[in-house]
């Protein structure tokens, strides 16, 4: 029975951390994908951060800033309560205004003529 010699080692030692790190990766991927999948349209509470609203309704977060009258930031990790207290205006006042502004959002686009059915004829 043959020995592996030392670039055979190498090589499994190479293969071995590409697997290691390529599984890591796909945990990581996984467990974020289930995270967001439970907090999809989660209940705003005071400690989110207005990204993170964004996020968890799927819409972009200059629609939230815009309606809190405030500068999209980039990596803006402050909570809904100091932005509330930096306008001097309560947290329900300031979820209410995020609430209208995901509402407007997500609102359907009206559409000026009805098509018809698929298949049919005008």
């Amino acid at each position: 029975m043959k020995h592996l010699g030392r670039k055979q080692w190498f090589a499994i030692v190479v293969l071995a951390l590409v697997l290691l790190i390529t599984g890591l990766f796909a945990v990581r991927t996984v467990r974020r994908a289930v995270y967001w999948r439970l907090h999809r349209d989660e209940v705003i509470r005071p400690w989110m951060s207005v990204p993170y609203v964004a996020h968890s309704y799927r819409v972009p977060p200059p629609v939230l800033y815009e309606a809190l009258g405030i500068a999209p930031q980039a990596h803006d990790r402050k909570p809904i309560k100091e932005i509330a207290r930096e306008q001097n205006i309560s947290v329900e006042q300031l979820i209410a205004t995020l609430q209208q502004a995901i509402a407007r959002e997500r609102a359907p686009i009206p559409s000026g003529s009805q098509s018809p059915s698929p298949g049919r004829s005008p």
